[in-house]
């Protein structure tokens, strides 16, 4: 066997022994198989470096994670993305309360209302990644350099169970108004808005859609059919497919998901228009791996990574990345809000927030 040593693999082996600093001298020549053995062993002890821990916040859904991961990954040898993940409330509010220590590097699907209060606190990292200027302009912070970039929108929907509603007789709602009559009542969830950026969605679409006298009329209404208010945007949706109730104010996509799957489900859009919103990306001020997070927001608003969005999202920030997905509303996009303030959201947020609470929180689900 003949061994090929570094001066690297050289300076290494001298500490196991007098005799094997011997062989190591003369280790251009062919050696006995034990000795080879031996030195090899060390050689490839060597640790290899070290790949860069990034520390990456996120609400996306838990099916999002591993392909994203693996596909920044591939593009990235050396840097590994370690998530934390949790609903959009609880993400949010982390960051706020990490702000004089933060704890992640960049943030990856959040939702853009919630990186624009990061914003006003100073907890963003300018930065405009390489391509940025491709991608739609309602998915662009207006800022230059930018301190947040949108990566797919989703919408506020009802799924509706199709089997349930006609075992009760119950007619599929059409409007947002219809969700008020009293067959409901007690056989609809939705979302909490101060953990679930899907609910606060919906929040603040009806009060920027209907005035905010009009808006909390109709939310004092809705609670009266309200279940339960759940602490993920998803869950009430699952719920519906489920047969647990009939009707959950949820996300669009995971209702054409689960019908697609076999769940008895409507997927409805209601015709006044939905409240929206997008995912978003932001590299965390202070981060200590700067140039790894600026790597992966690079990734983020590529074609290839907006190809992943759109296996979960019909609506995606890159132009011309759109596909079919089975059993999604039709003319979804054309249903968003064109008037949909994003800043009006973040700026009374907390207000918002603060009213609903006092109002409608006895409803909710424990958190866990």
């Amino acid at each position: 066997m003949i061994i090929e040593c570094s001066r690297r693999d050289f300076v290494i082996a001298t500490s196991i022994s007098k005799r094997s600093i011997a062989v190591m001298l003369s280790c251009r020549h062919a050696i006995s198989v034990g000795f080879s053995v031996a030195i090899a062993s060390v050689c490839m002890s060597v640790p290899a470096a070290a790949a860069t821990q990034l520390t990456v916040y996120t609400a996306l859904e838990n099916e999002q994670l591993g392909p994203y991961k693996k596909a920044f990954e591939a593009a990235n040898p050396g840097i590994e993305v370690r998530w934390v993940r949790d609903s959009t409330g609880v993400i949010t509010a982390r960051l706020l309360a990490e702000k004089d220590n933060p704890q992640a590097d960049i943030i990856w699907g959040v939702a853009a209302s919630s990186l624009m209060i990061l914003d006003q606190s100073g907890l963003l990292q300018p930065y405009a990644p390489a391509g940025f200027e491709q991608l739609k302009p309602k998915f662009k912070d207006a800022k230059n350099p930018p301190t947040w970039v949108g990566m797919d929108a989703w919408l506020g929907a009802v799924c509706f169970n199709t089997t349930e509603a006609a075992r009760d007789k119950l007619p599929a709602p059409a409007t947002w108004a219809d969700l008020l009559k009293p067959v409901y009542k007690g056989k609809l969830v939705m979302p909490n808005p101060a953990s679930s950026g899907t609910g606060y969605l919906a929040v603040s679409g009806w009060l920027q859609q209907m005035g905010e006298e009009a808006g909390w009329k109709y939310m004092d209404a809705l609670n009266e059919n309200i279940a339960v208010y759940t602490h993920s945007g998803s869950k009430p949706c699952r719920m519906a497919a489920s047969g647990e109730y009939t009707a959950g104010i949820s996300i669009e996509y995971t209702g054409a998901s689960l019908k697609t799957k076999g769940a008895p489900l409507d997927v409805i859009l209601p015709s006044e228009g939905s409240g929206w919103e997008m995912e978003a990306t932001a590299i965390v001020k202070g981060t200590k791996n700067l140039d790894a997070a600026k790597k992966l927001a690079d990734f983020a608003v590529t074609k290839k990574a907006n190809e992943l969005y759109n296996d979960f999202y019909a609506v995606t920030a890159y132009p011309g990345v759109k596909k079919d997905m089975p059993n999604y509303p039709a003319n979804a996009e054309a249903q968003m809000m064109k008037d949909y303030d994003f800043n009006w959201a973040a700026t009374n947020r907390d207000r918002i927030l603060a009213e609903w609470s006092k109002r409608y929180n006895a409803k909710s689900e424990p958190k866990t």
